[in-house]
């Protein structure tokens, strides 16, 4: 890191907070992190790391501070509150679409934590995917695709909701919906990689910085490092079963 940022601790000291500081607003002005992200995912076809088959698309919510003791007296206006299950949250949504074959992160955006899930699908879907999948907070996707429902060509694949399978009474219907139902679950779990890795390794469990635009400009850091960290497994897995 330190030959990366080019700084030499025998004739230099370490850079204080404010120089920091100025170098992160300067990387938020320019949109610096979402160039970084764009020039990495740009690399991962060159190692044949982007199929470009289809896009799961997912959301998960990051908490923000909801205390008041600070000197405006109030929350960070541009966080929400929501409810999932029966726990509400109070924070902001961090939205992705990931490769459906790699595991990649390839569209990211940043709302606040009460927007549903399904209206950002415009935004994290490419022009050219075949199949486009989501649990089943992404229900009437197709109409933000700009398709038609039920259509035979359709490209969304979206989970079915519990009450439409507990409807269903036993019979050889409800065994093959319940078999389609679990392959694609099996293909959307991909989705949950890289919120493993910016959660889990890199700790980022609640936002930093107030504001959308300072915590999105992080975010697109934090996923471009995680495609490097899911790229350096997938060719470590090729690697090895070009061995077996």
């Amino acid at each position: 890191m330190r030959d990366f940022i080019g700084i030499d601790l025998a004739i230099e000291s370490v850079p204080d907070a404010t120089t920091l500081l100025r170098f992160r607003h300067l990387l938020e002005k320019h949109a610096l992190t979402q160039r970084i992200f764009e020039e990495i995912n740009a690399s991962l076809p060159e190692q044949d790391l982007f199929m470009c088959e289809g896009t799961i698309v997912d959301a998960t919510i990051v908490a923000a501070a909801p205390s008041t003791k600070n000197k405006a007296r109030q929350r960070d206006p541009e966080m929400k509150q929501t409810r999932k299950g029966n726990q509400w949250f109070f924070g902001m949504k961090a939205h992705i679409g990931v490769d459906a074959v790699t595991g990649l992160t390839h569209s990211v955006a940043a709302t606040s934590a009460n927007v549903a899930d399904v209206t950002m699908v415009g935004a994290l879907v490419r022009d050219d995917d075949k199949r486009v999948y989501g649990d089943a907070g992404y229900t009437g996707m197709w109409k933000h695709l700009d398709e038609e429902e039920d259509v035979p060509n359709s490209r969304c694949c979206v989970a079915a909701k519990r009450g439409t399978l507990k409807k269903l009474e036993d019979s050889t219907m409800e065994t093959l919906l319940l078999a389609f139902e679990k392959a694609k679950a099996s293909i959307r779990a991909k989705v949950e990689h890289p919120f493993h890795v910016i959660k889990n390794l890199f700790g980022y469990r609640k936002v930093r910085y107030k504001g959308l635009a300072k915590n999105q400009a992080q975010l697109f850091t934090l996923f471009a490092l995680g495609n490097l960290v899911l790229a350096g497994r997938c060719e470590g897995d090729a690697d090895r079963a070009s061995v077996s």
